[in-house]
């Protein structure tokens, strides 16, 4: 698509530099100028070829305008193929394409991820409706987005479930993520004007559990969500 784009701006580009020299070598050679304007078939073969000039100038300009057409296109295509229409963050699909990379091979140590269980969401649909259990989700949704700038990806993983899969994972980038979603959750639910959240995570850091697969270091990190659950 770049090649396309870079190909056509090339070729616009010669297409003005070519006309601009025809036109002053015309209007300049005062002989030349002077035929045109007393031959007919002279006359006819410029008018011919300005046209022509004008027909590619044209063309170009479509080709443009339909290109950019299908850029704007693909952009929302790959929008919504790739975000989760509630949450406006990245959906189940986006993350298993990430987490392919990963599979059938070798776990680098510094992979974590943590799995978030967005608990009040039913609460919240049954007393307020689905519209406000959305508007929830999305709030929870921005909180993670903000804090995994610069640190992690993060998805909705379906339901009330989310996923953040930190590629250069430390105890520090963990505690940095947490922190800045805690302090975010603590200013929503101060807001009289937002319904509460409540969330349970749990973490799973490869250079800590030592797991074999992508697939077991996210199923460890769902289990100790349900181990906190059942602690309760």
């Amino acid at each position: 698509m770049k090649k396309f784009d870079r190909l056509k701006t090339i070729q616009l580009i010669l297409f003005v530099v070519l006309t601009i020299v025809c036109a002053i070598i015309v209007f300049t050679n005062k002989s030349l100028f002077h035929l045109i304007a007393t031959d007919v078939h002279i006359r006819l073969i410029s008018i011919l070829l300005w046209a022509a000039l004008g027909l590619s100038f044209l063309f170009i300009f479509l080709d443009f305008t339909i290109f950019s057409a299908f850029k704007q296109d693909y952009r929302e295509l790959d929008y919504a193929v790739h975000s989760d229409p509630v949450a406006g963050i990245a959906n189940r699909y986006s993350s298993d394409v990430l987490i392919e990379r990963y599979l059938d091979k070798p776990l680098p140590e510094n992979l974590g991820c943590v799995m978030f269980n967005l608990s009040n969401i039913k609460e919240i649909n049954k007393l307020y409706g689905h519209s406000q259990g959305n508007a929830l989700i999305r709030n929870f949704s921005n909180i993670l987005k903000l804090a995994s700038v610069d640190l992690c990806f993060v998805s909705r993983n379906g339901g009330n479930k989310f996923l953040a899969i930190f590629e250069d994972a430390s105890k520090e980038r963990l505690s940095i993520f947490l922190s800045r979603i805690h302090q975010k959750v603590r200013a929503n639910n101060g807001d009289s004007d937002n319904h509460p959240i409540e969330f349970e995570y749990g973490i799973s850091y490869n250079g800590k559990d030592n797991v074999d697969t992508i697939t077991d270091l996210i199923a460890l990190s769902n289990k100790r969500i349900t181990e906190k659950l059942s602690s309760k």
